[in-house]
Formats: structure tokens, C-alpha cells, sequence
């Protein structure tokens, strides 16, 4: 029994490994995206179409994202704001998020 689920821990850690890998392309694909919006205008169009393309379906699924329309239009309005991914998960920008937010609900 002991052997049972130190395998199935295992393997949770295993996928949960792959799944960061998989949110990383997804972090990378939308990195790619935002850099063509600054250059060429056509970023959201890019992601739309990367998102909605079998490669793009089968990356969102590992990397635990439901590859449907409502994804994919988030994903457009991601790119459309412009904001690099890594800025975005930083925390002085989820700050100063907060702080925008809060000052317009009051």
C-alpha cells in the first residue's frame, strides 16, 4: 500500500511539473503575441489564431486551461493591454492594480 501512493505522489508531482512547463509556453506564446502587437498591430489576431489552432488547443488543455472561446477572448484582451506577462505577475503591478481599482470604487 505504501508503494501505491508514494507512486501516485509521484506522478501528481510529475504532472504538476508538466503543467508549469505547459503554462510557461502558454506565457511565452503570449509574450510573442504582444511583441507583434508593438510591432506589427495584428497581436490579438496572433493568439486568437495560435489559441484556437490544434497546437495551441492541445499547450492550453496540459497546461490545465479550458481551450474554449471565452479563453481565447481573454487572451485577445490580454495582448490588446499590452502589459509584458512578466510585469504583469509581478507584484508591484498587482499592487498597483489594487490600488487603481480601490481608488475607482470610491
Amino acid at each position: 500500500m505504501r508503494d501505491f501512493v508514494d507512486g501516485s505522489a509521484f506522478n501528481f508531482e510529475q504532472g504538476q511539473r508538466a503543467r508549469k512547463l505547459f503554462a510557461a509556453v502558454v506565457l511565452a506564446a503570449l509574450d510573442d503575441a504582444i511583441a507583434d502587437d508593438k510591432k506589427y498591430g495584428n497581436g490579438p489576431d496572433q493568439i486568437a489564431r495560435w489559441a484556437r489552432s490544434r497546437d495551441g488547443r492541445e499547450v492550453l488543455s496540459c497546461a490545465g486551461i479550458d481551450p474554449n472561446e471565452r479563453v481565447v477572448k481573454g487572451l485577445m484582451e490580454f495582448v490588446s493591454k499590452g502589459v509584458r506577462t512578466s510585469v504583469a505577475l509581478s507584484r508591484e503591478e498587482s499592487e498597483r492594480r489594487h490600488a487603481a481599482e480601490e481608488a475607482d470604487a470610491a
